[in-house]
């Protein structure tokens, strides 16, 4: 505990909000898998700013676990945060810092788990896979991804540490993020006819997007929270003045989806919506008017089967085979997707995640600790 405790302070003393660069908590963790031995991969983005990390403890020739977690934090920006987040501090059983919960907090367990991976006899490798920018929309994962599908051998097991109080997840959404432009024909509004109000034809797009989230509650599934598809516009600007009829209109919206729905379909369905019953109209009156849609971020949903070996391996590592899903997403469903089987399991709570003074119990940092040394166990030979 001590071990994860110290791990933990210093991986909240890394400013890794997502606009910021991770390389400094990276290379921190490289150096310190090299004082034990083990090698590191670096994947870095275009700019080099940050990067994915990979390293492999055992028989690399065979499949293995992965234990995964991402780097990267929310801002703190505009929240009332009553301690330093970007500093360790320890109240009546709490760790507090951004990202104590969501998820250093796994992240130094597993890494506080490495001298016993190293001295350990092991039968099957494990794998430590840290990403950048999935708090934006699990980007920089999908390079770490394409390193490991380049591997002989895919491993059998993949853990995603956010926080679920240590609770075996095998299911969560999808989720789809777009951006509609709206562009019309300016004007006074005291001859309003004579332009094109791209927000009132926004806002007939956002009513056909409600339309289509009412009809998304018929399909049903009762394992997910609600037990239904959702659609929200989350972000809406445009007009310059009130006596201007306004040319332009932007809106943000989001599909997060049950595993069996593809969230594209709510987009195209939109999209033919726009172009065949909206924009005809606005043409009619100005030919420079456009709609234009684009994609900002994307990632699949989770489905684990409860009677799967992956499934039946964080039952033991967790003694519960009381199965759950979560609201939120995680990369979990990009592992899936390129053939590693995946659950979500991590310490602390995400009713804390993304929230000022977040917080991880110690109590919850020990049974982490304690979770992955049942792991450890079961790969000894």
């Amino acid at each position: 505990m001590s071990r994860s405790r110290e791990l933990l302070q210093t991986l909240v003393g890394f400013d890794t909000t997502s606009r910021e660069s991770n390389l400094q908590l990276i290379e921190f963790v490289r150096d310190y898998l090299e004082g034990f031995g083990v090698a590191s991969e670096l994947i870095y983005n275009a700019s080099r700013s940050k990067a994915n990390l990979v390293a492999s403890i055992g028989p690399v020739e065979l499949p293995g676990i992965v234990l995964s977690g991402h780097t990267d934090v929310v801002p703190v920006d505009g929240q009332p945060w009553t301690l330093p987040p970007f500093q360790l501090t320890e109240r009546d059983g709490k760790l507090y810092g951004r990202g104590t919960a969501d998820m250093k907090g796994y992240i130094a367990c597993v890494l506080a788990l490495v001298p016993e991976l190293v001295e350990a006899r092991l039968r099957l490798p494990v794998h430590i896979a840290l990403s950048y920018d999935e708090e934006v929309g699990c980007l920089g994962v999908r390079s770490l991804l394409d390193v490991l599908a380049q591997r002989p051998v895919k491993p059998m097991l993949c853990i995603i540490g956010e926080p679920t109080e240590l609770k075996p997840v095998l299911g969560h959404k999808g989720k789809l993020a777009m951006r509609c432009d709206v562009h019309g024909e300016a004007c006074h509004s005291a001859y309003a006819p004579s332009g094109v109000n791209a927000i009132e034809h926004a806002a007939e797009l956002i009513g056909e997007l409600g339309r289509i989230g009412q009809r998304l509650r018929a399909h049903q599934d009762p394992r997910f929270d609600p037990p239904f598809s959702t659609v929200q516009t989350g972000v809406i600007s445009g007009g310059k003045a009130l006596n201007i009829v306004p040319a332009d209109c932007r809106f943000d919206f989001e599909v997060r989806a049950l595993p069996s729905t593809d969230p594209g379909e709510v987009a195209h369905e939109l999209h033919t919506y726009a172009m065949q019953q909206v924009l005809p109209r606005m043409q009619a009156v100005s030919t420079q008017s456009s709609i234009r849609f684009t994609a900002l971020s994307a990632y699949p949903g989770l489905v684990t089967d409860e009677h799967s070996q992956a499934a039946q391996l964080i039952a033991s590592f967790c003694g519960s085979s009381a199965f759950g899903t979560v609201a939120f997403g995680t990369e979990g469903g990009l592992f899936d997707a390129a053939g590693i089987p995946t659950v979500v399991c991590g310490p602390g709570s995400m009713d804390q995640g993304h929230k000022p003074d977040e917080f991880v119990s110690v109590e919850q940092l020990a049974e982490c600790d304690a979770l992955l040394q049942r792991m450890l166990d079961s790969l000894r030979i």
